[in-house]
């Protein structure tokens, strides 16, 4: 069972990576945005990969607190691009 964690460690680890070079090189600032919320879905999945790896489920917390915090910060950046295009 330790080879499915090393390999679902090592698929988010080269994900989180890929997120990265999008978020740098994006040429816009959705693509940023939509490349920051990756790398929170990203960290919550790491999260969710630990708490059934050490079956510790004291980080389900933090899991909603981050999926919560991604969700209203897209809303307000969204909010604003389109305020923004409009004028």
């Amino acid at each position: 069972m330790t080879i499915v964690w090393l390999i679902v460690t090592a698929l988010l680890l080269v994900s989180a990576v890929l997120t990265t070079i999008r978020v740098l090189r994006g040429p816009t600032t959705l693509d940023r945005l939509v490349a920051l919320d990756t790398i929170v879905a990203i960290c919550m999945g790491g999260l969710a990969v630990w708490a059934a790896y050490s079956l510790d489920s004291t980080v389900v917390p933090a899991i909603v607190a981050l999926s919560l915090l991604s969700f209203v910060g897209s809303a307000a950046i969204a909010r604003f691009r389109v305020r923004d295009d409009q004028t």
